[in-house]
């Protein structure tokens, strides 16, 4: 990855201690002088921002090293207790929760079955699982950055969804972030699951460092989250990625959205469900559902084959239209049954550039397997908040 430059206007302040805090994440613990070539900042610039961010405990400083000539010189890593997030997801069975240090560490866990949930019930449910790990990871509170919750549906700004999830009926128009933030009293940002594993795969998992790739979540739908040139892209109306009801069978099979041939009805678990003869999932104990996915056999077998062809289909064309470093698959999916998926898509089409050298094979699995979206929900608040920021760079400097 090509290395983030700061910039030593006084206004740009805020994206420089981004800049630093980025590039020890990336690189792992760095001296003032490492830092200062990585960023194109002045020594001394940097040396006020790390006094800065040591002083609010978010960076520490490592024993010094030796070199053969000249003084010691000290690193500075990131410091995992200096800052704390809190993730979440709603499904249509469970509420989800995490305590994640500055590091992405788990510190707590919770989660509580919920069968379809509506607001009423939901937001009070997410407010108690928020209480007991904070109680249970026994840290300050004062130390949390705020909660990310990972949801299904599309999005207006400041997490008002737009249009309700088919699994979760009853949020269409509803302010999830603001509902949420004033029962927890804490800033609440709202992305949809596919976004939110993406940001959770680049700041933990596989596509750490990565500048551009696309994320393809799979679960019981399939969406995409698409970070272009470090940040998260959402589009003019905050819903890029939704590309579940993109045609790829013409004619093919009938949808609820009312079009034939959609994504979803092929490449997500409804379609391996389907191919199951599983009509109601949540009739299944999940363990027991897992391991029929993981098992096999002729329903999975025939799903592979037809899930195949549209999935090489949505790969060419983020590749085409985006240009990415990666594909990254990931999800709700069984990590087995993903890792079955990838491992059918060869032959992938012709690449845009077929005699370049690549760093990173096409298409690769996530890391974090069916954590992804709750991890990257525990990750917004802290990619809102150290993530380089070019587009209020831009217009702080016009």
């Amino acid at each position: 990855m090509k290395p983030v430059s700061g910039t030593n206007l006084e206004q740009a302040r805020a994206h420089n201690r981004r800049v630093v805090i980025e590039a020890i994440r990336v690189h792992g613990p760095l001296s003032r002088a490492e830092l200062a070539r990585l960023s194109a900042l002045t020594v001394q610039t940097v040396s006020n921002i790390v006094e800065d961010l040591v002083a609010a405990r978010l960076l520490k400083a490592e024993e010094p090293r030796r070199l053969p000539r000249g003084q010691p010189i000290t690193p500075y890593s990131l410091n995992p207790d200096g800052a704390y997030s809190i993730g979440l997801e709603l499904e249509r069975d469970h509420a989800g929760g995490v305590l994640t240090d500055l590091s992405g560490a788990i510190r707590a866990r919770a989660r509580r079955p919920a069968l379809r949930p509506g607001p009423d019930e939901a937001i009070p449910l997410m407010a108690g699982l928020v209480e007991e790990m904070i109680e249970r990871a026994g840290i300050d509170p004062q130390r949390l950055l705020g909660a990310g919750l990972a949801m299904a549906g599309r999005y207006q700004g400041e997490g008002v969804t737009s249009l309700s999830p088919v699994a979760l009926p009853g949020w269409a128009g509803f302010p999830v972030a603001t509902a949420l933030s004033g029962r927890i009293g804490l800033p609440v940002l709202v992305e949809n699951d596919a976004s939110a594993a993406a940001i959770g795969e680049r700041l933990h998992g596989v596509a750490r460092g990565l500048g551009s790739f696309v994320y393809l979540w799979l679960g019981g739908g399939i969406g995409a989250g698409l970070v272009l040139d470090g940040q998260l892209y959402r589009g003019s109306r905050r819903n890029a990625g939704e590309i579940g009801h993109m045609t790829v069978v013409p004619g093919g099979k009938p949808c609820p959205c009312g079009k034939r041939g959609c994504l979803d009805r092929y490449v997500s678990l409804g379609a391996v469900h389907a191919h199951l003869g599983i009509g109601d999932p949540l009739s299944l104990d999940p363990a027991e559902l897992d391991r029929r996915l993981e098992a096999g056999g002729e329903g999975i077998e025939a799903w592979l084959d037809e899930a195949v062809g549209p999935m090489r289909q949505v790969i060419d064309t983020f590749e085409l239209a985006f240009d990415p470093e990666t594909v990254v698959i990931g999800g709700a999916m069984p990590p087995g049954l993903l890792k079955r998926l990838a491992e059918r898509l060869e032959p992938l089409p012709p690449p845009l550039d077929p005699k370049a050298e690549r760093a990173l094979p096409r298409v690769i699995l996530g890391a974090t397997g069916k954590d992804t979206a709750i991890l990257g929900a525990a990750a917004l608040p802290v990619f809102s908040q150290t993530n380089p920021q070019f587009d209020v760079l831009q217009k702080r400097a016009r």
